[in-house]
Protein backbone atom coordinates (compact mmCIF):
# COMPACT_ATOMS: atom_id res chain seq x y z
CA UNK A 1 0.00 0.00 0.00
CA UNK A 2 1.30 3.16 -1.19
CA UNK A 3 0.44 6.99 -0.57
CA UNK A 4 -0.07 6.54 3.80
CA UNK A 5 -0.58 9.45 5.56
CA UNK A 6 -0.41 11.38 2.07
CA UNK A 7 -3.12 14.65 2.45
CA UNK A 8 -1.85 16.05 -1.14
CA UNK A 9 -4.90 17.55 -2.73
CA UNK A 10 -7.35 16.70 0.31
CA UNK A 11 -9.02 19.81 1.80
CA UNK A 12 -9.13 19.47 5.43
CA UNK A 13 -11.38 21.74 8.02
CA UNK A 14 -9.70 21.73 12.13
CA UNK A 15 -11.02 23.22 14.49
CA UNK A 16 -9.18 24.21 17.49
CA UNK A 17 -5.97 24.48 15.61
CA UNK A 18 -4.80 27.68 17.68
CA UNK A 19 -3.52 25.45 20.66
CA UNK A 20 -3.08 22.18 22.03
CA UNK A 21 -3.91 19.39 20.77
CA UNK A 22 -5.32 20.67 17.23
CA UNK A 23 -2.28 23.02 17.11
CA UNK A 24 -0.06 20.17 17.02
CA UNK A 25 -2.12 18.65 14.50
CA UNK A 26 -1.62 21.50 12.12
CA UNK A 27 1.65 21.10 11.17
CA UNK A 28 1.52 17.67 10.35
CA UNK A 29 -1.76 18.08 8.25
CA UNK A 30 0.51 21.08 6.34
CA UNK A 31 3.44 18.86 5.89
CA UNK A 32 1.42 16.12 4.87
CA UNK A 33 0.34 18.61 1.68
CA UNK A 34 -3.28 19.51 2.78
CA UNK A 35 -5.22 22.75 2.51
CA UNK A 36 -5.91 23.30 6.12
CA UNK A 37 -9.03 25.17 7.02
CA UNK A 38 -8.74 26.13 10.50
CA UNK A 39 -11.92 27.11 12.96
CA UNK A 40 -10.91 28.74 15.93
CA UNK A 41 -12.44 31.09 18.38
CA UNK A 42 -9.07 32.83 18.27
CA UNK A 43 -6.11 33.43 15.25
CA UNK A 44 -4.79 30.07 13.51
CA UNK A 45 -1.29 31.13 12.56
CA UNK A 46 0.43 29.40 9.93
CA UNK A 47 0.59 29.06 5.74
CA UNK A 48 -3.81 27.56 6.11
CA UNK A 49 -6.09 27.92 3.35
CA UNK A 50 -8.41 30.20 5.46
CA UNK A 51 -8.94 30.96 8.97
CA UNK A 52 -12.60 31.22 10.47
CA UNK A 53 -13.21 32.82 13.76
CA UNK A 54 -15.68 31.12 15.37
CA UNK A 55 -17.23 30.33 19.11
CA UNK A 56 -18.41 26.72 19.07
CA UNK A 57 -20.98 27.51 21.58
CA UNK A 58 -22.72 29.98 19.72
CA UNK A 59 -24.84 28.68 16.78
CA UNK A 60 -24.94 31.36 14.34
CA UNK A 61 -21.26 31.81 14.54
CA UNK A 62 -21.26 28.10 13.48
CA UNK A 63 -23.22 28.68 10.74
CA UNK A 64 -21.30 32.05 9.24
CA UNK A 65 -18.36 29.86 9.77
CA UNK A 66 -19.92 26.65 7.42
CA UNK A 67 -21.12 29.63 4.79
CA UNK A 68 -17.42 30.38 4.42
CA UNK A 69 -15.96 27.22 3.89
CA UNK A 70 -15.02 25.12 1.15
CA UNK A 71 -18.02 22.95 -0.89
CA UNK A 72 -15.76 19.72 -0.54
CA UNK A 73 -14.46 18.60 2.38
CA UNK A 74 -12.28 15.29 2.29
CA UNK A 75 -11.81 15.09 6.23
CA UNK A 76 -13.34 17.01 9.16
CA UNK A 77 -10.84 17.38 12.51
CA UNK A 78 -12.52 18.28 15.33
CA UNK A 79 -10.22 19.23 18.57
CA UNK A 80 -11.43 21.97 19.87
CA UNK A 81 -13.29 21.98 23.63
CA UNK A 82 -13.33 23.15 26.80
CA UNK A 83 -12.65 21.91 30.53
CA UNK A 84 -14.99 22.46 33.63
CA UNK A 85 -13.29 24.21 36.44
CA UNK A 86 -12.15 26.91 34.56
CA UNK A 87 -14.10 29.98 32.87
CA UNK A 88 -16.93 27.70 31.30
CA UNK A 89 -19.90 26.32 33.08
CA UNK A 90 -21.71 23.48 32.82
CA UNK A 91 -23.80 24.38 29.91
CA UNK A 92 -21.10 26.27 28.40
CA UNK A 93 -18.64 23.13 28.48
CA UNK A 94 -21.84 21.37 26.99
CA UNK A 95 -22.40 23.98 23.97
CA UNK A 96 -18.94 23.95 22.60
CA UNK A 97 -17.84 20.10 23.48
CA UNK A 98 -21.10 18.96 21.87
CA UNK A 99 -23.53 20.93 20.44
CA UNK A 100 -21.16 22.87 18.76
CA UNK A 101 -19.27 19.96 17.33
CA UNK A 102 -22.55 17.80 15.99
CA UNK A 103 -24.09 21.31 14.70
CA UNK A 104 -20.37 22.02 13.03
CA UNK A 105 -20.14 18.75 11.89
CA UNK A 106 -24.01 17.52 11.15
CA UNK A 107 -23.68 21.08 8.58
CA UNK A 108 -20.06 19.82 6.96
CA UNK A 109 -21.20 16.03 6.31
CA UNK A 110 -22.70 16.82 2.80
CA UNK A 111 -19.80 18.02 1.46
CA UNK A 112 -17.67 15.01 2.22
CA UNK A 113 -17.55 12.67 -0.73
CA UNK A 114 -17.51 8.62 0.12
CA UNK A 115 -13.73 7.86 1.14
CA UNK A 116 -13.74 10.68 3.47
CA UNK A 117 -13.82 11.14 7.25
CA UNK A 118 -15.04 12.88 10.90
CA UNK A 119 -12.31 12.42 13.48
CA UNK A 120 -13.34 14.07 16.82
CA UNK A 121 -10.92 14.74 19.92
CA UNK A 122 -13.10 12.93 22.78
CA UNK A 123 -11.61 12.28 26.39
CA UNK A 124 -10.88 9.05 28.59
CA UNK A 125 -13.18 10.89 30.84
CA UNK A 126 -16.10 9.59 28.27
CA UNK A 127 -15.22 6.40 29.10
CA UNK A 128 -18.32 5.11 31.16
CA UNK A 129 -20.68 6.07 27.98
CA UNK A 130 -22.07 2.39 27.54
CA UNK A 131 -23.40 2.70 31.35
CA UNK A 132 -25.50 6.74 30.16
CA UNK A 133 -27.34 5.01 26.77
CA UNK A 134 -30.70 6.16 28.00
CA UNK A 135 -29.85 9.69 28.60
CA UNK A 136 -27.08 9.74 25.46
CA UNK A 137 -30.18 8.67 23.22
CA UNK A 138 -32.69 11.13 24.75
CA UNK A 139 -29.75 13.98 24.10
CA UNK A 140 -28.90 13.10 20.74
CA UNK A 141 -32.65 12.83 19.89
CA UNK A 142 -32.96 16.45 20.35
CA UNK A 143 -31.03 16.51 16.82
CA UNK A 144 -30.72 20.52 16.65
CA UNK A 145 -28.63 22.89 18.77
CA UNK A 146 -31.46 24.75 19.93
CA UNK A 147 -33.21 21.36 21.25
CA UNK A 148 -30.31 19.92 22.47
CA UNK A 149 -29.50 23.30 24.50
CA UNK A 150 -33.17 23.10 26.08
CA UNK A 151 -32.78 19.04 26.75
CA UNK A 152 -29.29 20.41 28.58
CA UNK A 153 -31.08 23.04 30.72
CA UNK A 154 -34.06 20.07 31.68
CA UNK A 155 -31.36 17.75 32.51
CA UNK A 156 -28.31 19.56 35.00
CA UNK A 157 -28.19 16.55 37.47
CA UNK A 158 -27.36 13.86 34.00
CA UNK A 159 -24.86 16.94 32.56
CA UNK A 160 -23.38 17.60 35.93
CA UNK A 161 -20.31 19.32 35.47
CA UNK A 162 -20.59 19.48 31.60
CA UNK A 163 -17.02 17.91 30.87
CA UNK A 164 -17.58 13.96 31.00
CA UNK A 165 -20.82 13.86 29.60
CA UNK A 166 -20.02 16.08 26.62
CA UNK A 167 -17.54 13.35 26.47
CA UNK A 168 -19.73 10.55 26.61
CA UNK A 169 -21.93 12.38 24.07
CA UNK A 170 -19.22 12.59 21.41
CA UNK A 171 -18.27 8.37 22.20
CA UNK A 172 -21.75 7.63 21.50
CA UNK A 173 -22.26 10.17 18.31
CA UNK A 174 -19.29 8.17 16.82
CA UNK A 175 -20.24 4.94 17.13
CA UNK A 176 -24.12 5.43 16.59
CA UNK A 177 -23.18 7.74 13.41
CA UNK A 178 -20.30 6.09 12.24
CA UNK A 179 -23.22 2.94 11.66
CA UNK A 180 -25.69 5.45 9.99
CA UNK A 181 -22.59 7.02 7.52
CA UNK A 182 -21.44 3.11 6.44
CA UNK A 183 -24.00 3.59 2.95
CA UNK A 184 -22.19 6.78 1.99
CA UNK A 185 -19.16 5.85 2.64
CA UNK A 186 -18.03 8.39 5.24
CA UNK A 187 -16.03 6.90 8.26
CA UNK A 188 -16.75 8.61 12.11
CA UNK A 189 -13.74 7.80 14.48
CA UNK A 190 -12.04 9.88 17.69
CA UNK A 191 -9.18 9.47 19.85
CA UNK A 192 -9.62 9.42 23.55
CA UNK A 193 -6.39 11.17 25.26
CA UNK A 194 -5.41 10.61 28.51
CA UNK A 195 -4.24 13.41 31.19
CA UNK A 196 -2.40 15.68 28.11
CA UNK A 197 -0.13 18.81 28.85
CA UNK A 198 -2.24 21.66 27.38
CA UNK A 199 -3.30 24.64 29.02
CA UNK A 200 -6.52 23.20 30.16
CA UNK A 201 -4.93 20.92 32.97
CA UNK A 202 -5.20 23.30 35.51
CA UNK A 203 -8.76 23.81 34.30
CA UNK A 204 -9.22 19.87 34.75
CA UNK A 205 -7.36 20.01 38.21
CA UNK A 206 -10.51 22.15 39.43
CA UNK A 207 -12.60 20.74 37.99
CA UNK A 208 -12.46 16.81 38.68
CA UNK A 209 -9.84 16.95 41.50
CA UNK A 210 -6.24 16.80 42.10
CA UNK A 211 -6.69 12.56 43.48
CA UNK A 212 -8.48 11.65 39.66
CA UNK A 213 -5.17 13.37 38.01
CA UNK A 214 -2.58 12.54 39.67
CA UNK A 215 -3.71 8.88 39.91
CA UNK A 216 -3.98 8.31 36.04
CA UNK A 217 -0.39 10.72 35.84
CA UNK A 218 1.36 7.90 38.24
CA UNK A 219 -0.05 5.07 36.34
CA UNK A 220 0.96 6.38 33.31
CA UNK A 221 4.01 7.30 34.56
CA UNK A 222 3.76 11.23 33.19
CA UNK A 223 1.03 13.59 31.20
CA UNK A 224 0.57 12.65 27.62
CA UNK A 225 2.23 15.42 25.38
CA UNK A 226 -0.15 16.91 22.73
CA UNK A 227 2.19 15.68 19.39
CA UNK A 228 1.36 12.40 20.39
CA UNK A 229 -2.23 12.67 19.81
CA UNK A 230 -1.73 14.33 16.59
CA UNK A 231 -0.37 11.39 14.37
CA UNK A 232 -3.36 9.80 16.01
CA UNK A 233 -6.19 12.20 14.04
CA UNK A 234 -4.05 11.93 10.55
CA UNK A 235 -4.15 8.02 10.92
CA UNK A 236 -7.65 7.82 11.41
CA UNK A 237 -8.37 11.19 8.91
CA UNK A 238 -6.27 9.21 6.12
CA UNK A 239 -8.31 7.54 3.73
CA UNK A 240 -5.58 5.31 2.71
CA UNK A 241 -3.88 4.46 6.10
CA UNK A 242 -7.53 3.26 8.33
CA UNK A 243 -9.85 2.83 5.26
CA UNK A 244 -11.52 -0.32 6.93
CA UNK A 245 -11.68 1.33 10.73
CA UNK A 246 -14.84 3.74 11.28
CA UNK A 247 -16.77 4.08 14.70
CA UNK A 248 -13.56 3.28 16.47
CA UNK A 249 -13.02 5.50 20.29
CA UNK A 250 -9.24 4.96 20.19
CA UNK A 251 -7.85 5.40 23.81
CA UNK A 252 -4.33 7.26 24.21
CA UNK A 253 -3.73 6.91 27.25
CA UNK A 254 -0.50 5.79 28.27
CA UNK A 255 -1.95 2.45 29.64
CA UNK A 256 -4.00 3.88 32.32
CA UNK A 257 -7.08 2.14 30.89
CA UNK A 258 -5.78 -1.22 30.56
CA UNK A 259 -4.61 -1.14 34.31
CA UNK A 260 -8.38 -0.33 34.93
CA UNK A 261 -9.61 -2.93 33.78
CA UNK A 262 -7.11 -5.42 35.25
CA UNK A 263 -8.01 -4.19 38.08
CA UNK A 264 -11.35 -4.96 37.46
CA UNK A 265 -10.35 -8.37 36.72
CA UNK A 266 -8.71 -9.17 39.99
CA UNK A 267 -10.91 -11.24 42.52
CA UNK A 268 -10.17 -10.10 46.03
CA UNK A 269 -8.28 -12.18 48.38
Amino acid sequence: MTGLLDFSDKTVVLTGGASGIGHATLPLLLAAGAEVHAVDIVPVSGPVAGVYECDLGEIDAIDAAVALLPPRLDAVINCAGVASGGNFDAEAVMRINWLGLRHLTEALIPRIPRGGSVVHVASTAGRLWPDRVTELRELMAHDTFGRGLDWVRSNPEACSDGYSFSKEAVQYYTVVRAAELLEEGIRMNSVCPGVTNTRLVEDFRRGLGDAVLDRAIDVAGRMAEPAEMAPALLFLADAASASYITGVNLNIDGGTGAVRVVDGMRQPD
